[in-house]
């Protein structure tokens, strides 16, 4: 049960599109996800005999991600009504799977270094077929959200210190400093979107965006964080000890800055939104399955009327989710000026509905759901994960306000 089925405009290819994909995520992302999340030491989740890498594999072969190259012959429209409806499938099949696998190919870093021109970086992150590992690395130990707060005076402040600091050297950036342990992917990444301060006295609004190639001399990595939820998507501190780039890698430097974190917060929460309205959407189906199932009082607990009540409320939820995150993530995917607070308002609301209907799915399992032989109890800890994770809602939600 999808809101696309509402969408009488919904194209055959889309149709195919969103059927392939959901056998995928049925078939291939819940098992391994389940498999993944059971893994003790989540070092051994990145392990080269981790089922993580199975997916992997199993995604390249769908070649799904062709559909949103630069080069393909689809319209702009097209291009992002399919990406909402891949993202929404690949969250209903599982959570940290499904934003660990967007980062194949390099993910969203591979436009920053076609936009670098620099040679090296175009042959090695822009190609087809490439199997890099992206990641978005913006988090310190000292600055969480605070760094995505763009529109609040301490972002100005220039007595506030950044962590991680890049520093011009001729012709060259030379990056001292760490990265928090939240960078998605950040361990199993080959490239990675570095967001740090450059050297001087704007604070983090003097901040640059370089492309760093993880095997760079200087660069290095810490354990992989032990998290309750989203297990499959690996999180981990990058270490940048005397790094040196050329100057083109820092493609962004202070002057674009804060308008490419007004950029990058409108794409990725606009993303976040999609793909936790189809997490919302794997607990609704699972809790009304087993309604159907669940034989209690001589009925199945489908027919108890406060059943039905529960249901329909996140049915309700589900469905509204849906249809504002797709709507939301084809406007900023298509216009020329994204609307951040659309984008905010979306990833803010999917990811309470997300963990709302997980939360009411397992009071409908009842015992069962407390269980971790059901998937519920599972997607709502990846659930509960989604409220913080990429800013935590409220300092999003103070952000977004201000655009109001």
């Amino acid at each position: 049960m999808s809101s696309t089925d509402l969408e009488l405009e919904l194209t055959d290819v889309e149709r195919e599109i969103k059927d392939t994909v959901h056998r995928f995520a049925e078939d291939v992302m819940r098992p391994l996800g389940q498999k993944i999340d059971k893994i003790h030491d989540p070092q051994d989740a990145i392990a080269a005999d981790s089922p993580l890498w199975d997916a992997f594999d199993e995604y390249d072969e769908l070649g799904i991600e062709e559909f949103q190259r630069e080069d393909s012959e689809l319209t702009p429209i097209q291009k992002a009504r399919i990406h909402a409806i891949i993202c929404e499938e690949k969250g209903w099949g599982d959570a940290g799977l499904g934003l660990a696998l967007g980062s194949r190919g390099g993910g969203f870093v591979a436009g920053f270094a076609e936009a670098s021109g620099d040679a090296e970086l175009i042959e090695r992150f822009t190609k087809p077929g490439n199997r890099e590992i992206g990641c978005w690395a913006i988090t310190e130990p000292d600055h969480g959200s605070d760094t995505l707060a763009l529109t609040e005076p301490h972002f100005k402040d220039a007595s506030i210190k950044a962590n991680c600091i890049a520093k011009l050297d001729g012709d060259d950036y030379v990056i001292r400093g760490q990265k928090s342990s939240w960078v998605s992917n950040g361990p199993i990444a080959t490239v990675a979107a570095l967001y740090c301060t450059i050297e001087g006295d704007r604070g983090l609004q003097g901040g640059g965006v370089a492309v760093i190639p993880l095997d760079l001399p200087g660069v290095s990595k810490g354990k992989p964080l032990d998290k309750i939820g989203q297990r499959a998507m690996c999180q981990g501190e990058i270490f940048f000890d005397e790094v040196r780039i050329p100057k083109q890698f820092m493609v962004i430097d202070q002057e674009g800055y804060p308008d490419q974190l007004y950029s990058t917060l409108t794409l990725m929460n606009s993303f976040m939104g999609v793909t936790f309205s189809g997490v919302a959407r794997s607990a609704f189906d699972l809790a009304r399955a087993y309604a159907h199932e669940r034989v209690q009082g001589g009925k199945p607990i489908i027919e108890h009327q406060s059943v039905k009540l529960r249901l329909f409320d996140m049915y309700r939820k589900v469905e509204t989710a849906s249809t504002y995150a797709r709507k939301v993530s084809i406007f900023n995917n298509t216009s020329d000026a994204g609307k951040l607070h659309y984008a905010i308002a979306s990833k803010t609301y999917c990811t309470r509905v997300a963990f709302d209907v997980a939360s009411e799915a397992i009071q409908i399992f009842g015992g069962n759901g407390l269980s971790r032989e059901y998937p519920v109890e599972k997607i709502m800890r990846d659930a509960r994960a989604s409220l913080i994770e990429d800013g935590c809602n409220e300092v999003l939600s103070i952000v977004g306000a201000a655009e109001l």
